[in-house]
């Protein structure tokens, strides 16, 4: 049962040291304090704020060394796949065959490179703006290895710091991370990966808010409700889905069973119109579409709760709506999009499809498959694509380092534009893109960050 915990010690001293240059050339130094967990460019000189940056990592010991060569891969490549589950079985297709895009862009918005930070040497695995706080609109995080950093996308295409947090355990190896809020309003940033912790950071105080403890694996995937961002969802390896008040930090319910995922999960999402709805999706090849509208009292009670969170009567879903085959391989990223999902695997493609569910006969459960938006090179799992904030375009990157950009609200599928940059050569594990789209990142498997901004005409 998941509960929550305030932890002391949970961070400590910056292990790589952030410089910069100011006006007459001199390395500016940002000191650390112990405990305080923030690098911050807000007190630095303003020259500071609009020069890149350089973060050059504490000396390693040859022990150090050697141990890194040793280490797995934090993304392995795919195991094969499990047997297939007899319960589970392809849906019917309701329509005709899904329509299938182009790969010649319609450029009906041009895109211009404008920056690329090196944070160190560990890739970086997720990127997001802040979508729940709009007057903080070009504010985005990052995650990789055990650091958090947030950011400023500048107006003249710089990226200026504005935080960072290090985890006091160096084994610990974020993948994923979520924008969410107090309920006083204050901005929260919510960030998981290996360890199967989920840590809280409210960045109006710099401090650790909370840990979130409960999952038996790692994390892969964090989302917020956007309706009421006190709400995250989680998804783990130990094959379930978990909903959790982060104000309160209450586990609230945990989305398993034999019906569940059979295997890892890897992305989850909420329903575009109420919070009484997700879908979720992972190694086992299926899409799994949960309701929540049952538990809605105990949703309720997560915020007059006045007990120890671990005595929340924490609930069980463990029947799905539905079980969607509509992949062949993983599934490692899936995003509603009104009443359609929008899902990805290893296949080189994005499909677009209806869930058809009938309440009072699972039996006849369908699904229409729609669209598809081939991506070349998308070959390898653990590549997940975002939207602007009004569900207009989606970015993706591939294994060439190359990020494509569609049009979903267009039928057939339109390809806006395909983003290159002969620096760019590596795996862009995740994109974002800004509030309107104007403003596209990628972060990379070389710990780096790109950053296309839109040519206004």
């Amino acid at each position: 049962m998941g509960n929550s915990s305030t932890m002391g010690r949970a961070w400590k001293d910056l292990s790589p040291t952030i410089y910069d240059r100011d006006g007459d050339g001199k390395i500016f130094h940002i000191p650390v304090p112990r405990y305080t967990l923030i690098t911050t460019l807000l007190e630095a000189p303003p020259s500071t704020r609009r020069r890149s940056l350089r973060i050059a990592a504490t000396t390693t010991t040859e022990k150090d060394k050697g141990k890194e060569k040793e280490e797995e891969k934090l993304i392995p490549e795919p195991e094969p796949l499990p047997p297939p589950i007899g319960s589970v079985v392809s849906l019917k297709g309701l329509g005709c065959e899904p329509a299938v895009g182009l790969l010649r862009p319609n450029h009906q918005r041009e895109y211009k490179f404008s920056r690329k930070l090196t944070e160190g040497n560990c890739p970086l695995y997720a990127i997001g703006f802040n979508f729940i706080h709009p007057h903080h609109k070009d504010v985005f995080a990052t995650v990789g290895d055990n650091r958090v950093t947030i950011y400023n996308g500048l107006q003249d295409g710089n990226l200026a710091p504005l935080q960072a947090y290090i985890d006091e355990d160096k084994d610990e190896k974020f993948f994923t991370l979520s924008w969410a809020s107090n309920l006083d309003g204050s901005p929260l940033l919510v960030a998981a990966g290996k360890n199967g912790i989920i840590r809280v950071i409210n960045c109006a105080t710099k401090k650790l808010s909370k840990n979130l403890v409960g999952h038996g694996g790692s994390i892969y995937d964090l989302r917020t409700q956007p309706q009421k961002p006190s709400f995250i969802i989680s998804a783990s390896k130990d094959e379930s889905v978990r909903l959790w008040n982060v104000h309160t930090g209450i586990c609230i319910l945990i989305f398993a069973g034999t019906a569940g995922h059979r295997d890892a999960i890897l992305s989850v999402d909420f329903y575009t119109f109420d919070i009484y709805r997700i879908a979720s999706c992972g190694m086992d090849s299926t899409v799994k579409i949960w309701s929540i509208e049952e538990f809605r009292p105990y949703v309720e009670q997560s915020f007059t709760w006045s007990d120890l969170p671990s005595k929340f009567p924490t609930k069980y879903v463990k029947l799905p709506l539905m079980s969607a085959v509509v992949h062949s391989n993983y599934v490692d990223c899936t995003r509603w999009l009104g009443d359609f999902i929008l899902s990805k695997s290893v296949d080189d493609e994005i499909v677009l499809w209806k869930p058809e569910i009938n309440d009072k006969n699972p039996a006849e459960n369908s699904i229409d498959v729609l669209q598809k938006y081939p991506v070349p090179y998308c070959d390898v799992w653990f590549i997940k694509f975002s939207c602007d904030f009004h569900f207009n375009h989606l970015a993706i990157g591939n294994r060439k380092g190359e990020i494509y950009v569609w049009d979903v609200q267009a039928s057939p599928p339109v390809l806006v534009t395909r983003l290159i940059n002969p620096e760019c050569k590596n795996i862009i594990r995740h994109t974002a893109m800004s509030l309107d789209g104007s403003m596209i990142l990628g972060c990379s498997e070389d710990g780096s960050i790109y950053r296309w901004d839109e040519v206004k005409c």
